[in-house]
This record gives structure tokens, C-alpha cells and sequence, in this order.
């Protein structure tokens, strides 16, 4: 299945949530779509219905595709300690994740772009791959030549302080490091991983 490009309401509504980032239309009408509305009776979820609706949740999320996804998990498996909290921490390492994280672009989707457009260096090479899992002491930065790219001054101009502990970032210089992997309690996802791991444990 290709990545999905379609209405991202749409999408925040079957979950309830502004997976995207904050929705207006999330906010008039906080129920699922469809023709009847909120007013449809909506049979009990199965156990399966549940699960599955989590793992797609956090696929949309982080942009992830779902061969993607199911390499995660199976690498987040294979580590010691609790799989959900590795397959979060995996996710949270993608670059284009980080980039986002990192004030550079306001949406995953728009630091995906910006790493796919070659504007995104890494320990001070290229790296046009937004799945490339950046590890603990990486530089991120901004290429030298993109720093003026519209895009990103609106962005960074728009960041608050670091709200990221496992982050640092030097505005100055528009670059940014990956100090560790984030503890559980400090991803701000609303996601029940456990579920997931129930889903692949079938």
C-alpha cells in the first residue's frame, strides 16, 4: 500500500485525536466519519478491532508503511526490555521524525519532504532518507544552503523553547543533537503500545 495522501480530518476523526497536529474539523465534529453522522450505532469493537486500530494509529502517525512498520517491530523485539517502549523509541529515531521534533519543519510530513529534497545533513553528510534511524550523539543539521528556504525560517521562527529532553538544539547555527533515546514518559503520543504487542504476539 502506497503512503497515504488523502484527507488528514478525515483520518484524525476515525481515531478522535489530532494525530496530524491540532484540527479544526477534528474539533466540530469529534466523531467517526461516515453518512450517518454521529447519531450511527457503532457495533462493540473485537479484541482484534482494538489492536488493530492502535497499530494503524501510530502508523499514521509516524508516517510508517506497513513492511516499515513490521521491520520496527521485529528489530524492537529482538532487543532486550519491553518491545513497545523499543518499537516508540524506533520511531521516535527516524530522521524525519527527529527533524521534526527538532522545530525544523511543523509536520512529520513536511520533514519528510525536506529530508527526501536533500536540505538535511547528518554528522555532516547528505542523508535524503527519512527511515534512516539516527542513533545517540548524531548532528542534525540544516544544509547550508537551505538555511534560507522559507519553510524552515517560518518554522524555527515559530519554535518554543526545547520541549524535548532527549534533544538539543542551537538556533543560531540551526542544528540540532540526538542526545539519547527518549524514555517512555516523555513521548507525547497518546499511544497504548501494549496493544500493539498484543496484535504481533497472535
Amino acid at each position: 500500500m502506497a503512503r497515504y495522501t488523502g484527507p488528514k480530518s478525515k483520518i484524525a476523526r476515525k481515531f478522535r485525536e489530532p494525530i496530524f497536529g491540532p484540527d479544526k474539523a477534528l474539533e466540530r465534529k469529534n466523531y467517526p466519519p461516515g453518512q450517518h453522522g454521529p447519531s450511527k450505532r457503532r457495533g462493540k469493537q473485537s479484541e482484534y478491532s482494538i489492536q488493530l486500530t492502535e497499530k494503524q494509529k501510530v502508523k499514521y502517525t509516524y508516517g510508517v508503511l506497513e513492511k516499515q512498520f513490521s521491520n520496527l517491530f521485529k528489530k524492537a523485539s529482538a532487543k532486550g526490555g519491553i518491545a513497545g517502549t523499543n518499537l516508540l523509541q524506533l520511531l521516535e529515531a527516524r530522521l524525519d521524525n527527529v527533524v521534526y521534533r527538532l522545530g525544523i519543519a511543523t509536520t512529520r510530513s513536511a520533514a519528510r519532504q525536506l529530508v527526501s529534497h536533500r536540505h538535511i545533513l547528518v554528522n555532516g553528510e547528505l542523508v535524503n532518507i527519512p527511515s534512516f534511524s539516527v542513533r545517540p550523539g548524531d548532528v542534525i543539521e540544516v544544509r547550508e544552503k537551505s538555511k534560507s528556504l522559507e519553510a524552515i525560517t517560518n518554522s524555527v521562527a515559530g519554535r518554543t523553547i526545547n520541549k524535548y529532553s532527549w534533544l538539543e538544539w542551537d538556533s543560531k547555527n540551526l542544528t540540532g543533537k540526538f542526545i539519547q533515546f527518549p524514555d517512555r514518559e516523555s513521548i507525547p503520543e497518546n499511544i497504548k503500545e501494549n496493544l500493539i504487542v498484543e496484535l504481533y504476539s497472535k
